[in-house]
């Protein structure tokens, strides 16, 4: 059986060593192995794959608790495949809730640099359709604000 230090874990996880530290308090986690000799954590291959896991969950922006759920299902296998499916897609929402809003700041952004960009060039007509486009994206962004 591989063991594997804190650090190991951290590297190829991506999750700091507190955060591994806090995952396995909260009981995301383990219980992690000690070493008999120094009391250090030695974690296993599934520890591994489990911190992993968590470290994608965590860059989707999900919470403690459906971390939580999340790996109560893992565990149950396909008898919890239908609330596995439910976590994931309430956050494919709200990630979807998330691009749309990035795509109209975007928008905002590529159009406010072309209306500064025809001023600065003494674009008239180029302005004139900038503010148009402008126009457009307002109500979106507004939108985001709410």
């Amino acid at each position: 059986m591989t063991s594997l230090s804190i650090q190991d874990v951290s590297r190829q996880s991506g999750l700091s060593e507190p955060t591994l530290r806090y995952y396995e308090e909260v009981g995301l986690l383990g219980p992690i192995a000690r070493d008999g000799s120094s009391g250090h954590r030695r974690y296993s291959e599934g520890d591994l794959d489990t911190a992993q896991v968590l470290a994608c969950l965590r860059a989707m922006g999900v919470g403690i608790e459906d971390m939580r759920s999340y790996q109560a299902n893992r565990l149950r296998g396909h008898d919890a495949a239908g609330e596995q499916r439910d976590i994931l897609l309430r956050h494919a929402v709200r990630v979807q809730e998330q691009i749309a809003t990035l795509r109209t700041h975007l928008d905002y952004l590529r159009t406010k640099a072309a209306l500064w960009d025809a001023r600065a060039r003494a674009d008239v007509a180029g302005e004139a359709e900038a503010q148009l486009e402008l126009e457009t994206i307002l109500p979106r962004l507004e939108e985001t604000f709410r």
